[in-house]
């Protein structure tokens, strides 16, 4: 199996299996959503979008955010420490974020495409190598080529990889980088209220689900569904 690399500026040019990673904090979200009893999760490309299916979708939610920032309708901030203990069985949600939806609806190209955070980083590695394809794509949402941004992605890669490659795992290093990813600075900061430091706790939970979440074509809607 070949591994491979990819973030928002290429992934549209990636094809095969792919895996689209989010670890602050859209994939934990969606993760949290599925736990809380979310039946589906429908992607949208912006915020004018999300209220536009939210009009079209009966009994909807929106989920998400704008720079990481709540936005004024929205039903839910892009937080799974907000969204683990809301009612939530059986509901579809919207989602839209500025990096983990955009990975996804940009990698066009992809024959199939799970979602990942490492929340459900093992079981997504089970599933990887239950098909075994031939090459997988990691696209790693919070990395800019441009910056030192993206290491709580990286190293979300990393552990899959390793998981795949029946390698030594440092869990304590794990948790370091994401902790000292630039990401993760506003969760540290007390004086940042949308950012709380609870998000950051949940987001560390390696493993915490046992479940796949897959996005697939419906309806001319991508949706991302729990396996």
């Amino acid at each position: 199996m070949e591994f491979k690399r990819a973030d928002l500026t290429n992934c549209h040019e990636v094809g095969g299996t792919v895996v689209v990673i989010d670890v602050l904090r859209a994939f934990t979200t969606a993760c949290y959503a599925f736990a809380a009893g979310a039946e589906e999760i429908v992607l949208a490309s912006g915020i004018e979008e999300a209220f536009e299916l939210r009009d079209r979708l009966p009994d909807t939610k929106i989920v998400g955010e704008q720079g990481g920032l709540p936005v004024e309708g929205f039903d839910f901030s892009n937080s799974p420490s907000e969204i683990k203990d809301a009612a939530l069985e059986g509901q579809q949600l919207i989602l839209r974020t500025s990096a983990g939806t955009k990975g996804v609806i940009s990698s066009k190209n992809a024959d199939r495409i799970l979602v990942s955070s490492l929340c459900c980083a093992g079981a997504t590695a089970r599933e990887i190598h239950r098909k075994s394809p031939r090459e997988v794509t990691f696209v790693e949402t919070g990395v800019f080529p441009e910056d030192d941004r993206g290491d709580e992605d990286r190293v979300c890669t990393d552990y899959i990889q390793s998981l795949l490659m029946d390698e030594a795992i440092d869990n304590v290093s794990i948790l370091s980088r994401v902790k000292n990813s630039v990401a993760a600075q506003p969760f540290l900061d007390l004086n940042q209220p949308n950012f709380p430091l609870s998000d950051l706790e949940f987001s560390l939970k390696i493993d915490m689900f046992d479940f796949v979440l897959e996005v697939k074509r419906k309806q001319g809607l991508l949706v991302i569904n729990s396996l």
